[in-house]
């Protein structure tokens, strides 16, 4: 099955990439930096701030030059003369955290298309200089310093902005080509870089992705190296708690509590869990991570209908909160309670297709789970009684995923609840209704739409 509600992804500002870009040649980036360096080693030009601002820039360029004239998101066909003056000097495939990728070898980059055929990431194989972007950033840095009278602050401060997009921009690249260590650097760069005055703005998304690919990186190594990356995802996640920033539906709480947990406190697991559920009750990831809690510490769970009870007296007309109430009695086994629950948000919203969900998938796992202790049933009598639970309970769960999909307007919904329907409505297709229903609904999943 689909799932309804999506991992949270990897969120990144990127405000160059995805731009067609014109490089210039590698000789002319090579020389515009000796020249404007040359200029800043003079005494009386390098108290301008305008040679510092075209040193600058002449490293951005520098850093582009190798790249060629591609850019993400384009297609091959797009790039086809753009490109023809960079001679191919290979292809290949190579399969990246379970993507494919078609590999475009250059002299001095590597072009990696994914399934669509569009360009997912550039990779410099020979840059001009391993330090562009940080030769580039000391550059604006001087000339911040030498402009007196800050009649160049604006040009400083788009000078800044780019190198901070650029490294944004590498980051996403280390990221997409699984290298989550450099990604995790690039990030704490940009994020650097866009604190640099006079720009001094605060890149909260660099920080929480920098502390992000820091948590994936935690998942893929042994215990002892674990910890060293996860205390490095806590100081940024921290950082983003610090100027308020939540990730979505307060993904940093779930973080958090998830690493102190993993570090052995599970006492701070336990507040930034119930911190961050009094922020975002409707939060999967912090719902889950508080359900785990109590389940695993033997503590009364009562305390999450407690923060629940709180948020309703808040929102006493928000249908989501009785979902998430809906969720949490699923999860400790209480099936009455939880499809009441459910009923309630349809009954507050009924056009909120979470209500009807929630219900659809608590029948239809219910029937899945008669379905297999039937499959393990060596008497006969016992065998049909469960067969017989099972049908009712898969029959049941046809209503309330019809309704859902119904009232959603999201396509990618939809095609979802479809998969459940047309899973459901096969075992009764001898009933020419319910044939009708799998095949209506087996053609939006064929589909997608």
């Amino acid at each position: 099955m689909k799932k309804i509600i999506m991992a949270l992804a990897l969120i990144a500002s990127i405000q160059i990439a995805g731009a067609q870009q014109q490089a210039k040649s590698l000789s002319a980036a090579k020389s515009a930096v000796e020249s404007a360096q040359k200029k800043a080693e003079h005494p009386k030009k390098a108290t301008n701030p305008t040679t510092w601002i075209k040193l600058g820039q002449s490293w951005l360029d520098a850093y582009v030059a190798p790249m060629g004239n591609g850019w993400t998101g384009a297609t091959e066909q797009e790039l086809s003369l753009l490109m023809s003056q960079y001679k191919v000097l290979g292809t290949s495939q190579e399969t990246i955290q379970g993507q494919t990728y078609m590999v475009k070898r250059y002299e001095t980059a590597d072009y990696y298309f994914n399934a669509d055929g569009r360009l997912a990431a550039i990779k410099v194989t020979k840059p001009i200089a391993k330090n562009c972007l940080e030769e580039a950033l000391n550059a604006y840095k001087k000339a911040h310093e030498v402009d007196a009278k800050a009649k160049k602050t604006k040009d400083i401060v788009n000078g800044i902005q780019n190198v901070n997009a650029r490294y944004i921009e590498e980051a996403y690249t280390a990221y997409t080509l699984g290298n989550m260590e450099k990604a995790s650097d690039f990030f704490e760069l940009a994020a650097e870089a866009a604190a640099v005055v006079p720009n001094s703005k605060i890149d909260t998304n660099s920080i929480y992705n920098a502390g992000l690919t820091a948590w994936f990186l935690a998942n893929e190594k042994d215990s002892l190296e674990a910890n060293k990356w996860l205390e490095r995802a806590r100081k940024f996640y921290e950082e983003s708690l610090s100027y308020n920033y939540y990730g979505e539906d307060g993904e940093v709480f779930a973080k958090l509590a998830d690493i102190a947990d993993r570090l052995g406190d599970k006492a701070l697991s336990k507040d930034y869990l119930e911190k961050g559920f009094s922020a975002f009750p409707n939060s999967q990831s912090i719902l889950v991570g508080l359900i785990n809690y109590y389940v695993s510490s033997g503590d009364n769970p009562q305390r999450i209908f407690e923060l629940l009870d709180l948020a309703k007296k808040n929102e006493p007309n928000n249908a989501s909160l009785y979902y998430v109430e809906g969720n949490i009695h699923d999860k400790l086994g209480d099936e009455a309670e939880a499809l009441a629950a459910y009923d309630k948000c349809a009954t507050i919203n009924p056009e909120y297709e979470y209500g009807y969900i929630g219900k659809g998938i608590l029948l239809y796992n219910k029937a899945l789970d008669l379905q297999e202790a039937a499959s393990k049933e060596m008497d006969d009598a016992k065998y049909m009684a469960l067969v017989r639970d099972f049908e009712i309970a898969l029959k049941d769960c046809i209503e309330p995923f019809e309704k859902a999909y119904e009232v959603s307007k999201d396509d990618s919904i939809k095609v979802s609840i479809a998969e459940y329907l047309k899973n459901a409505c096969f075992r009764f297709r001898a009933d020419a209704e319910y044939l009708a229903k799998y095949q209506k609904y087996n053609q939006v999943v064929a589909e997608g739409k």
